[in-house]
């Protein structure tokens, strides 16, 4: 901007912060919501294994956040809508879910087992399955 007098357009900054503000909470209550659904999904209650230091269900609870807010960041950067950022997080959520049970289900029928019992193994191949499967869902969402 060198050469140009350009002065701040309050109004225009108003706009975009109003815009960016309903986008953050919104974006956080699907978070949250996704945590809490999650959690009820999971056959380990993540909560209490966390508090007492378990770090595989800490490692798998934190990768199951990422690999969902990883969708959120491109549903936000390429919706137009409320309504159309909505259906994308919903989708997002799903796909998250159905991948854990699915890994859960075919692949990994004792992973309660292995949670519980601290295996850091265990969380870590979670994590990864959860965020690998959050970039996966946030670059199809870029078309």
């Amino acid at each position: 901007m060198r050469g140009q007098s350009q002065m701040f357009d309050f109004s225009a900054f108003q706009d975009g912060a109003t815009a960016f503000l309903l986008a953050f909470v919104v974006a956080g209550l699907f978070t949250i919501a996704f945590k809490y659904i999650y959690q009820w999904v999971t056959p380990y209650n993540e909560k209490a294994l966390i508090r007492d230091g378990n770090v595989a269900a800490a490692i798998t609870l934190a990768g199951a956040l990422i690999g969902y807010a990883l969708p959120l960041a491109s549903a936000l950067s390429h919706t137009v809508s409320l309504p159309e950022f909505v259906a994308w997080a919903t989708v997002a959520g799903v796909v998250q879910i159905a991948a854990f049970t699915g890994v859960r289900l075919l692949a990994l029928r004792d992973v309660k087992a292995r949670v519980e019992n601290n295996e850091i193994a265990i969380g870590v191949y979670l994590a990864g399955i959860s965020i690998a499967v959050g970039l996966l869902n946030a670059a199809c969402m870029t078309s």
